[in-house]
């Protein structure tokens, strides 16, 4: 079974510490870095993602995202390296899409990746991400319009 949860002063450390495979590291900010970033600007929302009850992965989204109302932002979406391949990222990414589409006035929802990522764009596409182009720092941005 897997959830997405609320990040507390109980676990933020089980998310802090997770860790990637050494070839997917330069893809994402770390965690802990992300934590923080919730930690001082009030839009961004951390989830845990809990596989059968314990901590799997991480993601972090701004529910207002470039200051535009209805518009969601996924800034980290990652899997713990030692949980990897069990079907955890898929789930939990239908569970976050299910939470931003019922959002009320939801208009965008968009994620960002390295471009020579083929993983990432894979996976995203295939949930109907749609890329539109390149942002500021060279990152391919894609999209969904509920």
């Amino acid at each position: 079974m897997i959830t997405l949860v609320e990040i507390t002063a109980h676990n933020f450390e089980d998310y802090m510490e997770m860790e990637l495979p050494e070839h997917q590291r330069g893809y994402l900010a770390s965690n802990a870095f992300s934590i923080a970033q919730a930690r001082y600007y009030d839009d961004y929302i951390p989830r845990g993602i809990c596989y059968e009850g314990k901590p799997a992965g991480f993601l972090l989204y701004d529910k207002q995202s470039n200051n535009n109302a209805g518009e969601y932002g996924i800034y980290r979406f990652m899997v713990d390296y030692a949980q990897q391949g069990k079907g955890i990222g898929r789930r939990a990414m239908e569970l976050l899409l299910d939470e931003l589409k019922a959002k009320p006035g939801v208009k965008l929802i968009t994620i960002c990746y390295k471009p020579d990522n083929a993983n990432a764009q894979s996976f995203y596409r295939s949930f109907g991400f749609e890329e539109t182009g390149l942002d500021e720092i060279g990152e391919m941005i894609a999209v969904i319009r509920p």
